[in-house]
């Protein structure tokens, strides 16, 4: 098969912990520490993503193209969850208050890197260009409107919007009715 994603072959020896079948990376996917990040069924990541750290991905997961997962404290994304084209998921960020430098070149004992656990639970969707800091859980259900601001936790079955991102309505849960599990 000559397409875009890796075959295979290819996905066998690409080192990742673990993955399940019908896994679609594309040849263009950047991977740092694949021995780290562990993939259900079902996956597809496309172009010019990033997947660096400690990453889990579920099954029934769409990565689109331009994101970039930094799991240096952990990503999980659950069953049927998904992020659309240029989203950004940060698990730990630097201090920037002035107090210490930044930047991976600078020695560690110099820097305040600081973060936690992001979790996007099932059939949570997030809208284009969206930034996730850290430490937070995108709950079941959820969905957030393009080019926002997540920097807390979201409640389950509503969609939020914003900058910061904040609920604009409740969530149908009809898409329920559609899951073959």
């Amino acid at each position: 098969m000559n397409n875009s994603f890796l075959n295979p072959n290819e996905l066998k020896s690409f080192g990742l912990k673990s993955y399940g079948i019908n896994v679609l990376i594309s040849r263009k996917a950047s991977f740092y520490s694949p021995e780290c990040i562990s993939l259900g069924n079902n996956v597809r990541i496309d172009d010019f993503c990033i997947l660096s750290g400690n990453i889990t991905i579920g099954s029934f997961v769409h990565i689109s193209a331009y994101c970039a997962l930094y799991g240096r404290h952990g990503i999980i994304m659950e069953n049927y969850s998904g992020i659309s084209p240029r989203c950004t998921i940060f698990s730990a960020t630097d201090d920037f208050s002035g107090n210490y430098l930044i930047g991976p070149m600078v020695d560690e004992s110099k820097t305040n890197v600081r973060g936690g656990l992001v979790t996007i639970k099932k059939y949570a969707q997030v809208g284009a260009g969206c930034i996730i800091m850290p430490e937070l859980t995108i709950n079941e259900g959820v969905a957030v409107g393009a080019m926002s601001l997540v920097n807390k936790n979201l409640e389950a079955w509503n969609i939020y919007a914003g900058i910061p991102a904040r609920i604009i309505r409740k969530r149908e849960k009809n898409l329920l009715d559609r899951i073959d599990e």
